[in-house]
């Protein structure tokens, strides 16, 4: 990679001398990587496995978060066109960013006046939802409580649920319940190219407003769900 041209790249999307220097250090301590720990001689001929083994290696051995280093990274990628290991690359830098809750109004096609019946019972976030919605007995004493019907109880419950995967909030999260991945045990169980090539066909048939995963979000997706403990029994 020409490092002037893709400073003059960071200079054109606004990036500070500052930022452009603290981006070209923590690239040229990830591409040492690769060559090093890694045999591949840079950012063209990585892939998603060799960015996750740098992240991996970097808060094993430094001890430290690779919040830094991801968002410097994605910036390379971004510049080489590797728009599925950009999108990697800030998915893993997501992950290790604290957030507030998601609140429910952020997924798509929810009605506002539902959210706000659940409002009125404090009832904001994902967090909350989860915790009000744990068990069918729960669920459908909420959908009594609010005067929603249960299957719309049931929907923002797993909605909620799969939120807690790193990248898939509004409509990630719409586009999977609606095609049939609505908990996280369900992705879990998915093979990552057959998931995609589903979800390619279910967004070409239904005209979703929204395009698929690309295959290393959606083998990143799947890997997260197999770690994550069960929140909510169906």
């Amino acid at each position: 990679m020409n490092e002037e041209e893709f400073a003059q790249f960071l200079k054109r999307g606004g990036r500070s001398e500052r930022a452009r220097q603290r981006v070209l250090r923590r690239l040229a301590e990830y591409e040492q990587y690769l060559r090093h720990e890694r045999c591949v001689s840079g950012l063209e001929e990585s892939s998603a496995e060799d960015l996750e083994a740098f992240v991996v290696w970097l808060e094993r051995e430094g001890k430290t978060s690779a919040n830094s280093h991801l968002w410097a990274i994605k910036y390379g990628y971004e510049y080489v066109g590797n728009e599925e290991l950009y999108d990697l690359a800030r998915i893993l830098r997501e992950q290790r960013i604290q957030r507030k809750p998601f609140g429910l109004k952020g997924f798509m096609d929810v009605r506002p006046e539902h959210v706000d019946r659940l409002a009125e019972l404090g009832i904001h976030n994902v967090q909350q939802m989860l915790q009000a919605g744990r068990t069918p007995d729960a669920r459908q004493q909420l959908a009594g409580d609010t005067g929603l019907p249960s299957e719309t109880i049931s929907e923002l419950v797993k909605l909620s649920d799969l939120s807690r995967i790193p990248g898939i909030k509004g409509i990630r999260a719409r586009l999977y319940h609606d095609a049939g991945v609505d908990t996280v045990e369900k992705m879990a169980a998915w093979n990552p190219q057959e998931l995609r090539a589903m979800l390619v066909k279910f967004v070409e048939r239904t005209g979703f407003e929204g395009i698929a995963p690309l295959p290393a979000e959606i083998r990143f997706s799947i890997n997260t769900a197999q770690g994550l403990e069960p929140m909510v029994e169906y």
